[in-house]
């Protein structure tokens, strides 16, 4: 018989595809598709699109000299979330096979596309750029991070946690000594059957 955290996980799965479902329906009324992970917009859409681009000069007309002073200070930041990159892909790697578990898509939490929009100029899709790259990586590392996790010590925190990975309804009470083994077994036994 499913606990309330279960009933609870599959609410949330059941709102993901309807959610998923609501997506689709928007792709149709802003007319694009996607095809092998890539949009496909109907030309009348991409005309408009085009219609409505504000120039790069304009669009640095209508920036506030403050904005344009702290630039620098948010594209800095790419130095750190690159490093961010690199020693948690190599983590991964060379870890999860030996731990037996299952890998993380890249591609399912990096996507960079938003600078396929005709209507941005090229500074705003240099901006989307960026930050599909960095909160996509938070994603990936995010569900690195859970894995593991859910691998080593599947226990819930004694105070309430804000935003908690998918695997953490799952986790062992905190203060569950006795079910601590089987709840550890068991957690790696889930993520084994997760897909690479």
């Amino acid at each position: 018989m499913p606990n309330t955290a279960e009933t609870l996980l599959e609410k949330i799965r059941l709102l993901q595809d309807e959610f998923e479902l609501e997506l689709a329906r928007r792709r149709e009324a802003f007319r694009y598709r996607l095809e092998n992970g890539r949009v496909v917009w109907e030309e009348e859409a991409r005309r408009q699109h085009r219609a409505l681009r504000v120039r790069w000069l304009a669009f640095l007309r209508r920036t506030r000299p403050l904005t344009v002073i702290t630039t620098p200070v948010i594209y800095s930041l790419i130095i750190p979330f690159v490093l961010l990159d690199i020693f948690v892909t190599i983590y991964h790697a060379i870890c999860f096979p030996v731990y037996g578990i299952p890998k993380v898509r890249r591609a399912d939490h990096i996507r960079v596309d938003r600078h396929h929009l005709a209507y941005l100029n090229g500074l705003q899709k240099l901006n989307c750029v960026y930050c599909g790259y960095c909160n996509g990586l938070l994603s990936y590392v995010r569900e690195i991070a859970g894995r593991t996790e859910a691998h080593w010590c599947p226990i819930k925190h004694a105070a309430r946690v804000d935003g908690t990975h998918a695997h953490y309804g799952s986790f062992l009470e905190y203060g569950d000594a006795d079910g601590f083994e089987s709840g550890l077994a068991r957690s790696r036994d889930d993520l084994k059957k997760l897909k690479n």
